[in-house]
């Protein structure tokens, strides 16, 4: 059983920067994706961003050049940095766990997911 929690969400004007962390145990497999999903009031949840073990990290286009995924494997931690924010990044940042070097919110849905945590970012 994985378990995710996520901490570090807040609110921030326009411009500014805040990073969220997921802090996962139990995971048992070596190759594993964690991942960043958003949901906003009213929408879809949406893949974010995605870093495997391996290091490989993937982008959503509406973050690219903002938002940066890091783990550190050792500790089962992974972070999301997120820069220059916008109004519409405000939504609940959620983590999610996929065994595998595939994970999306279509084919490949996380196994497992963190409680999630708002990002709020004001105009």
């Amino acid at each position: 059983q994985v378990q995710l929690v996520e901490s570090g969400g807040g609110l921030v004007q326009t411009g500014g920067s805040l990073r969220v962390s997921c802090a996962a145990s139990g995971i048992t497999f070596t190759r594993n994706t964690l991942a960043w999903f958003r949901q906003a009031l009213g929408k879809e949840r949406e893949l974010v961003a995605s870093i495997t073990s391996g290091g490989g990290a993937k982008y959503a286009g509406s973050v690219t050049g903002r938002f940066t995924i890091s783990r550190d494997n050792a500790k089962n931690t992974a972070w999301l940095q997120m820069d220059n924010l916008k109004p519409e990044d405000t939504a609940v940042y959620y983590c999610g766990y996929c065994s595998g070097y595939r994970c999306n919110i279509g084919s490949d849905p996380p196994e497992y997911w963190g409680q999630g945590t708002q990002v709020t970012v004001s105009s």
